[in-house]
């Protein structure tokens, strides 16, 4: 009996915590159902962002790059490689042996056609030519008397003609003396810069002398060569497009000449271009990569060549199509280095899809940004 007391006690203060009775183990499930609540709700709305947007019909939107198609220039071209060449360039050198009295010309700079660039001693000519201008005068005036003498028949012709004669040679005395006097002046033949100068005030200078050397640079003429097999093709007034290192530009200019002999070395013909060079920014012996245009548009439509999937033997590109993806055969042309022409299939104001072409599925829903 009173052994019995206490264990009834104890089973009813702790059968409730250990689940005897029921009770315990519903309290401890709505506990737990309680508490995973939350928990389910936020793996929820952390499943939510996964699943991306939802599109008209609720499948999957996906997130794509793509571009407009709109005409672009398009060219195509026979490529080579040629230098550049100065439009005039000549060595100054005097055409008379001599000292050099003057140097007129600043390195570098630019001078004009008749500039004085260098002076050679002349005195010794100047005195020749004053001496026979005083000739000249003398004899003017002498033949002046013969003339009215030999109007009255107070000289013989013969006299009168010899005096004429005279007088003629030291005309032509002072002209070779004054074509010798500007021999001494060394001026520029024609507009340009003139380069580093060799000669000093002092120098004694012969014709073989080196003065300075002087390029015209306002227009400049691209030289290279081209397989002979395009000698039958009109190149004359051709457009020629080039890059030379150190810019990124892009730089035209037009044939203006062929050289119709073929290289026997390397079996191909000359071709020469001019280019404007006013600005200054193309020297002479810059290397050039050349492309000889033989056909160009102006609304040819363009697209990455990535865009393109090939597809046994044709090429097909994805294009949004009412917000959907839609593989479209294509026929493709002429290739840049980045970019492939479209002939058809595709028209200007489409949007190719240029990424995320593995996920891509026909007609499945996208969102597409735009690239500029």
């Amino acid at each position: 009996m009173w052994i019995s007391i206490p264990l009834v006690l104890a089973v009813g203060f702790a059968g409730p915590r250990l689940g005897l009775f029921g009770n315990g183990k519903v309290t401890e499930e709505k506990g737990a159902a309680t508490a995973g609540a939350p928990a389910t709700a936020q793996a929820s709305q952390a499943a939510a962002p996964g699943q991306g947007q939802r599109g008209p019909q609720g499948g999957a939107v996906l997130p794509v790059s793509g571009q407009i198609a709109k005409p672009s220039y398009l060219s195509n071209g026979i490529r080579s490689a040629g230098s550049l060449l100065a439009n005039e360039e000549v060595d100054i050198v005097s055409k008379v042996s001599g000292k050099v009295t003057g140097v007129f010309f600043r390195e570098g700079s630019v001078v004009r056609k008749g500039d004085m660039m260098v002076k050679i001693y002349d005195e010794d000519l100047q005195a020749q030519l004053r001496r026979s201008q005083i000739q000249e005068k003398m004899l003017s005036e002498k033949l002046e008397r013969q003339r009215v003498l030999l109007s009255k028949d107070a000289v013989s012709r013969e006299s009168f003609d010899q005096l004429q004669t005279d007088y003629n040679v030291i005309l032509a005395d002072i002209n070779l003396l004054k074509v010798r006097i500007a021999e001494t002046e060394v001026r520029a033949p024609f507009d340009g810069i003139i380069g580093f100068r060799y000669v000093s005030e002092g120098t004694y200078v012969q014709p073989s002398v080196k003065i300075a050397h002087l390029t015209d640079n306002s227009q400049l003429k691209l030289e290279f060569g081209i397989a002979e097999k395009y000698i039958s093709q009109p190149l004359t007034n051709k457009k020629v497009s080039f890059t030379v290192p150190g810019y990124k530009d892009e730089f035209f200019a037009q044939v203006y000449a062929i050289d119709y002999r073929v290289d026997e070395a390397t079996r191909t013909i000359g071709v020469r271009a001019r280019t404007d060079n006013r600005d200054g920014r193309l020297v002479p012996g810059m290397f050039a990569e050349i492309t000889l245009i033989t056909d160009e548009r102006e609304n040819a439509i363009l697209v990455p060549t990535e865009a393109v999937v090939p597809d046994m033997n044709e090429k097909r590109v994805w294009v949004l199509r009412g917000g959907k993806a839609v593989l479209t055969p294509v026929t493709s042309g002429n290739r840049t280095q980045n970019m492939i022409e479209i002939l058809s299939g595709i028209s200007v104001g489409d949007t190719v899809i240029t990424s995320g072409l593995m996920q891509l599925r026909p007609n499945m829903a996208v969102r597409v940004n735009i690239a500029d």
